[in-house]
Parts: structure tokens; sequence; C-alpha cells
């Protein structure tokens, strides 16, 4: 081999050391990512929860093998392992590309990578439609923004926020770690309530429901005495009073059936939610 084709193979397998080199330390820096409470993200800082409120937020939520969890904003992958050692399929939304390579390696060391994903996204341009469950850690006006969104989930879908509340929409539970958390120990429940506005047609009357998230008002008309109804919703479940009746059921799209507790004893009542006619003129 002649001088000039020797000092190119040298150059080559020099060029190759050093891209190896420079491949294995950025590896190493990549395995070494520990991130900063307080860093910058792309809405939020980043600040862990307290493991203790982690365990809270999935207790609340009643969270079991058959759920699906997606974690909102998921960090360092905590929340998603602490679900998937419970034997839940979960998955976490993340902006930052090295938190998401952090929960990868953070999952793998739990020995929960069969259960556990995630996922380098934007909150706003992902899809939740297969969770059950929805944990987040984000700010009020992050929450109220997605709250549209959460409410289009399926009626009984869980939704779990560390701290910040929804505004007027009223939170079914709270709950509060306990232990060592110092800061950011209490979390919001809210359960997805069914869409139950509007009139409903009973055999023998007429139920005019308005509704406010959880929160139901109206009236039941019946041989033409009116009678107002309060009540609230759980999921596809409905209950509410009127006059000295007790009623509750269970929602399947435009039909509910259950019971009625009268002072007589209890017997089942049905209804119909009545369609509501194009209105003239409209696309």
């Amino acid at each position: 081999m002649n001088r000039s084709l020797s000092a190119r193979w040298l150059i080559l397998v020099l060029g190759l050391v050093c891209l190896a080199a420079g491949v294995s330390v950025n590896a190493q820096q990549q395995e070494g990512y520990e991130p900063q409470v307080g860093q910058p993200g792309k809405d939020v800082v980043w600040v862990p929860t307290s493991e203790s409120l982690v365990d809270k937020m999935l207790d609340i939520a009643h969270v079991t093998p058959q759920d699906f969890l997606i974690d909102l904003g998921s960090g360092d992958g905590r929340t998603v392992i602490a679900a998937a050692k419970r034997g839940t399929p979960a998955h976490g939304i993340e902006f930052n590309p090295d938190m998401v390579e952090l929960s990868i390696r953070n999952a793998a060391a739990a020995g929960v990578s069969d259960k556990a994903t995630f996922a380098n996204a934007d909150l706003f341009e992902s899809d939740f439609s297969r969770a059950t469950v929805i944990t987040m850690f984000l700010l009020p006006d992050i929450n109220l923004r997605l709250r549209p969104k959460l409410l289009n989930l399926k009626p009984g879908t869980r939704i779990v926020s560390n701290s910040f509340t929804m505004e007027d929409w009223q939170a079914d539970g709270t709950v509060s770690a306990e232990g060592g958390c110092q800061t950011w120990c209490t979390a919001y429940l809210w359960i997805i309530p069914a869409k139950v506005e509007g009139k409903w047609r009973l055999p023998n009357g007429e139920l005019t429901i308005h509704q406010k998230f959880q929160n139901i008002t109206g009236t039941l008309s019946r041989n033409g005495n009116e009678t107002p109804v309060t009540g609230r919703l759980d999921g596809e479940r409905i209950s509410f009073s009127s006059g000295d009746a007790e009623y509750s059921g269970q929602i399947s799209g435009d039909s509910i059936s259950g019971t009625v507790k009268l002072a007589a004893g209890e017997i089942k009542w049905k209804a119909v939610r009545e369609k509501q006619s194009p209105v003239v003129g409209s696309r």
C-alpha cells in the first residue's frame, strides 16, 4: 500500500474513532441527565409531585389494572411508573425530550417498561380519548385551556390534579399527602359527567334538566304540577330530589333507567331524551 493511501486510511480510522468517542460522550451525558427543580419547560417549570402525593392521587382515582392512565406533563415519569407498579397500563406525555428519555430509563430500572410508555409531544395536540384516568400537575390557566377537551372524555373518566383547580368546576373530592410532604401536598378529583341538559320524557310527565358540570337543577312536570329538581351526576349515574321523591338512575345515551324512593315505597322509573327540532334556516 502506498503512503498516500495509508495516510487516507489513517485519517479515516482516526475520524471514526473520534466519531465513536463523541457518540459515547453524548450517550454518557444523556445517561447522566438530572433535571433541576424549577427548570423551565414549554408552559410550566418542572416541580416533581412528591411520591406520597402520587400514591394518594392514584388512590383517590381508584386506579386498577383495568384502567388506562395518562399523565399530562409526565416529567421524570414517577406517576406513570407508580401506576404501572400497580399493574395499570400508563402513558406519559412530556414536551422535554430529555425528560422522556429519563422516564424511559427510570421505567426500565423499575422493571415496568411493559406497562409504562412515554411520548415527546404537546399536550394540546395529543389524544386523551383512551384514558380512564388522567393525572396532571399544571398551572391553573393550562387546566382551563384543557377543560373543554377533558369534559368531552367518556363519562366516568377520573381527572386528578396536583394543587390546582378548574375554577368554577367544583372538585368531586380532595386528598392530601401525609408524612414528609412539605409543599404542593393536595390533589383534586373530578369525574367526567354525562351530558344530560335538555328535556326528558317520562311515561307520565316531563323532566327538564339544566346542567352545570356535575350539578343539575330543573323541574319535573306531572299532571299540571311542577316541582323543582336538584341533584348531581357521578359519571353516568344520576341522582336528584323532586319534592319528597328521591330519584337515582343509570344514563345510557338518550335514556335513563333507575328507581325512585317514595313515601309508599320504591318503584322503577325511565326517561327518554326528547329530540331537539332543527332550527329553520340553520345549516
